[in-house]
């Protein structure tokens, strides 16, 4: 498994780094076929102006543990399509499982599209999960609190069965995020000899996102990070290396999804610095 550059897919990185702190962790052994890492976020605004932190999220299913003034409890937050948003203000803290893509659903063998752009309560969906998140939030240290949770899902993550499409979607999820010679869908049929409606429903069920949109967010991902990185003398020459059919379409998606042009963001994560 490949280290997360701490910055990828966090808008506005330095900016967030000035509202918030964030920390995280490999899994243990027991559920590392599942999870890509645990992370940490928590902040203390107090006498200072709300913040709302912005995300490009990844193609995966998020369990959190929160306290925050907005929201607090166990929740399993399914792939998030747009734009994600977190208000921040007074002191919260979130503790959260990001899963491997499909991980989630290989893991409890539920369909993952049913939690598409939603946040369900976690006793609902693992109704044995009763307590554990007062169990979580009670801990004091990141690593007590991954210890509770690996504790709590170890027996589970033992019994769950060796799942071949499961390894196939890592397999294709994995070059789609780090090939950037992978720009269509017709590419990754070709290359895995998986038939489109096949694909189409691999991913629906364990990743809960079409195989379009996870291309699409991922070189989304890489030219916010690049952006925010400095990459900024030739857009033109950027979008063509994302895979788009030029600078335009690039600008309009990135514009579509950030919430402004490509340069602007490039311009306002300068300022940042």
């Amino acid at each position: 498994m490949r280290p997360p550059d701490a910055s990828k897919a966090i808008l506005h990185p330095v900016e967030q780094e000035r509202h918030r702190s964030l920390q995280r962790l490999p899994p243990g052994s027991e559920l590392a076929r599942f999870l890509d890492w645990y992370w940490a976020v928590a902040w203390d605004l107090r006498g200072r102006p709300d913040y709302e932190a912005e995300v490009l999220p990844y193609p995966c299913v998020n369990v959190t543990f929160e306290a925050t003034h907005s929201r607090s409890g166990g929740f399993v937050n399914g792939v998030c399509t747009a734009k994600f948003v977190r208000p921040l203000s007074g002191v919260g803290e979130t503790f959260g499982m990001k899963f491997r893509p499909g991980g989630f659903g290989a893991f409890t063998g539920l369909d993952v599209g049913a939690f598409r752009d939603t946040a369900v309560e976690l006793t609902t969906v693992l109704p044995d999960a009763v307590g554990l998140t007062e169990k979580v939030l009670a801990a004091v240290t990141m690593a007590e609190r991954r210890e509770i949770v690996e504790a709590f899902f170890a027996d589970a993550a033992e019994r769950a069965p060796d799942d071949p499409s499961y390894r196939l979607v890592l397999r294709i999820v994995d070059a789609m995020e780090h090939d950037r010679e992978l720009t269509r869908v017709d590419q990754v049929t070709e290359r895995f000899e998986v038939p489109m409606r096949t694909l189409q429903r691999l991913f629906r069920r364990y990743v809960g996102a079409g195989p379009k949109w996870v291309l699409r967010r991922y070189r989304l991902q890489d030219g916010a990070h690049l952006l925010a990185g400095g990459r900024t003398d030739d857009v033109a020459a950027l979008a063509l290396e994302l895979g788009y059919y030029d600078q335009a379409h690039f600008a309009r998606e990135f514009a579509r999804e950030v919430g402004m042009p490509p340069v602007a963001y490039a311009r306002l994560v300068d300022n940042d610095l």
